[in-house]
């Protein structure tokens, strides 16, 4: 059976990208997301759950992000989950961490301050192996829904 990893993540960032640029050039941005999610118990009260995601980007897509976007700006991230696995040198102990890879992006915001607003990444080499994944087409915003 063939296997799928896509994930879409809306939310907003918990901290300023951190841009780095590896010995041959390439920009890689590490940022944190915070995903909330609302719903009501079986009383009726009002609940939330928030879910914290660290994301990679790699190249322009990078750049990008570390220019434009700042802590607590919202973004959509369209990636790939990623675990990656290490030993705690202090404890000895084997660590892992779930991740996103990022494959595209979109600032949900338009501020005056350099945020942009509906800009779209697009899909781009990193300095990563790719999975060979394809792009899905979408609909631009005249588009009408096929049916």
């Amino acid at each position: 059976m063939p296997n799928y990893n896509k994930v879409t993540l809306m939310g907003n960032l918990t901290r300023d990208p951190e841009v780095r640029y590896t010995s041959n050039g390439t920009a890689i941005a590490k940022l944190g997301m915070a995903i909330n999610r609302y719903w009501r118990n079986q009383e009726g009260q009002q609940q939330e759950e928030t879910t914290f995601v660290d994301v990679d980007a790699f190249g322009k897509q990078a750049e990008t992000i570390g220019q434009y976007l700042k802590k607590g700006r919202p973004i959509m991230v369209e990636g790939r989950l990623k675990l990656d696995q290490w030993d705690d040198k202090q404890t000895g102990q084997k660590r892992s961490k779930l991740g996103v890879v990022l494959e595209n992006f979109q600032f949900l915001d338009s501020r005056g301050d350099g945020g942009g607003g509906s800009s779209v990444g697009q899909p781009q080499e990193s300095a990563k192996p790719s999975t060979g994944q394809q792009q899905s087409g979408g609909f631009a915003e005249d588009d009408d829904v096929p049916f």
